[in-house]
């Protein structure tokens, strides 16, 4: 319960209450409070708590002046209110309060201090001077609400086993597809992770979760997808963040998670012409995860393949990169669709070009074949019919 009293308030952000929140429901495990001072530093030397993997110390440094001094005056066993936005969403008992290192937080989170990186400066401007350590009370269910969505779907089929993927879908693409029916091939359940932002971007969360949704609903098996909105918070925007992302899937009861290699914070290198990861120097992260090596198509093969599996060199392939695709669908241009699947295209730019067209009833009407009947049609259905055309071969 939130208390009523009239508490000195700290003032954090969403992506810190979405994290305080994957902790208290057990998705940071083997991590199960906030850190002192003598924690953190053990956890920093030696990359583990309670003798389980974890890639830094997990603490919070509110930032702001009004943070700071209430920090500096704060009493054990004082009582502090969580507000986000205006609203009270929590409060903290103080166990202790301990100045932090920018620098090496910033060092632990990204692994380099690079104030000229721009995650980096985005990250010191929301890491405040004190952390504070001690029991704490959310109002945020979010993360218990994707928790039961799991665990229903796996009742619904009595999956044995259940598969993850993580994904930002920023757009979503044709190997996005590949990858998870390669993955929905080899496991009873799929979780697809999407990840929501820490920073704000131009193809809203919201857009990326109906596109996604989209394919689900009408392309694959629905009763063994399930989509989760993932809080992709702050902690998870330096190297570690592979790491982080195998220990929250296997918390979230998956037995095993699929990455792609190109996936951030996969860090590969070669040991005796071996392909390996970061997450070879860790081990008890309690899931299997599989490296799954990058798809092209290939322009000889005549279809989308692994780079492994082709015998064609790199001038014959096509990649899926998904900033060049942005790049595309932000100049209004409509991406081929060996690379997105035109519905999905239709969907985003309609979106992001709201009345785009002066009359588009009218430029519908004047290119596209019709029945002679008068029916509606709106920007999507225009960009379909579209890239239709554009998919004609006759002439070339």
């Amino acid at each position: 319960m939130i208390s009523q009293r009239k508490n000195r308030q700290l003032y954090i952000d969403i992506q810190a209450l979405a994290t305080l929140a994957l902790m208290n429901e057990g998705i940071l495990h083997p991590i199960d409070k906030l850190m002192n001072r003598n924690e953190a530093h053990e956890v920093e030397r030696t990359h583990l708590y309670k003798d389980h993997a974890f890639p830094f110390p997990f603490i919070i440094a509110p930032f702001g002046e009004k943070n700071t001094q209430i920090l500096k005056n704060t009493q054990k066993g004082e009582v502090l209110d969580f507000v986000v936005d205006g609203k009270i969403r929590g409060h903290i008992t103080t166990q202790e309060v301990f100045e932090v290192d920018k620098k090496r937080r910033i060092k632990q989170i990204f692994g380099r201090y690079d104030e000229s990186d721009p995650d980096i400066q985005l990250f010191l401007r929301r890491l405040g001077d004190y952390a504070i350590t001690g029991d704490y009370t959310l109002n945020f269910d979010d993360i218990k609400i994707a928790k039961q969505q799991i665990l229903d779907a796996k009742e619904k089929i009595n999956a044995k086993h259940t598969s993850a993927v993580m994904l930002s879908a920023k757009p979503f693409h044709r190997a996005h597809e590949r990858l998870i029916r390669i993955t929905l091939e080899k496991t009873d359940l799929l979780v697809i992770f999407l990840l929501k932002p820490y920073k704000d971007d131009v193809l809203a969360f919201k857009l990326r979760q109906e596109s996604l949704e989209y394919f689900v609903d009408n392309y694959l098996p629905k009763n063994r997808v399930v989509i989760v909105p993932f809080e992709n918070t702050y902690i998870f925007s330096g190297y570690n963040n592979a790491i982080l992302e195998s220990i929250c899937a296997h918390n979230f009861g998956c037995d095993k998670l699929v990455l792609n290699r190109n996936h951030n914070g996969m860090s590969m290198y070669y040991d005796q012409n071996e392909a390996k990861s970061i997450l070879n120097t860790y081990e008890k992260l309690g899931i299997e995860v599989e490296i799954i090596t990058e798809f092209v198509y290939c322009n000889q093969c005549k279809t989308l393949l692994s780079s492994n599996t082709c015998p064609h060199g790199q001038h014959h392939h096509i990649k899926y990169n998904s900033k060049a695709l942005m790049e595309l669908l932000k100049a209004g241009i409509l991406p081929p669709a060996v690379l997105m699947r035109k519905d999905i295209s239709a969907m985003i730019l309609s979106r992001i070009f709201p009345d785009r067209f002066e009359n588009v009833q009218k430029i519908y009407d004047a290119i596209f074949p019709n029945s002679g009947l008068l029916e509606s049609h709106n920007d999507e259905d225009f960009y379909q019919e579209l890239m239709n055309l554009y998919q004609t071969t006759s002439l070339t």
